[in-house]
């Protein structure tokens, strides 16, 4: 009988946080039955007198809620950390986004960005287009979020996320990390 395994591919943002989860087969390390879900960021522009960490805040509680739902009955999770930022805005959500994976409760591996894109297209360059086409080809019935334009179904930019946080789960198996876990998952 073959052991599975259901493991998380993250990749926290402030406004799109992506989240996937797969089954994995741990004797043949194939990947099936994708779960997708995008955390959005709440739309507070009406809320011109609501103090922008108050809107910050909103958004973290939201993506926490969301996450540690997301994250019930997960054996791993697989992170893409994101790195240093230019300016205060994105150095909030850098925070923001850091203290989300801290509050994982289940074990984690952490990849680099760059890890991620070449993980799944074999480039450090590739672009959110190439990672989109990446995961949809993986997985093309999976329920990625799309838009109907004159009579045709187009994937939308929101992909981005849910892809990265496939390929993150990807990046995460070439680690020697998972492949420790594997062995001992393994025996």
């Amino acid at each position: 009988m073959s052991k599975e395994i259901l493991i998380a591919g993250l990749d926290p943002s402030m406004n799109n946080f992506g989240m996937v989860k797969v089954t994995m087969n741990v004797d043949t390390g194939e990947l099936s039955n994708p779960i997708l879900f995008l955390s959005e960021a709440l739309d507070q522009s009406d809320s011109k007198k609501v103090r922008q960490n108050s809107k910050d805040l909103n958004t973290a509680t939201k993506h926490y809620k969301a996450l540690k739902e997301f994250l019930v009955g997960v054996d791993l999770a697989i992170a893409e950390v994101p790195v240093g930022s230019q300016s205060s805005r994105a150095m909030a959500s850098y925070g923001m986004c850091i203290g989300l994976l801290a509050s994982i409760e289940v074990s984690l591996i952490q990849v680099t960005p760059s890890e991620v894109k070449i993980a799944a297209t074999n480039s450090k360059t590739a672009t959110k287009a190439e990672m989109i086409e990446w995961a949809f080809n993986k997985f093309p019935n999976a329920g990625w979020t799309t838009v109907k334009r004159g009579g045709i179904l187009n994937l939308t930019a929101k992909n981005e996320h849910l892809a990265d946080a496939l390929a993150a789960v990807y990046a995460g198996l070439n680690t020697s990390e998972f492949k420790l876990a594997k062995a001992i998952l393994s025996k």
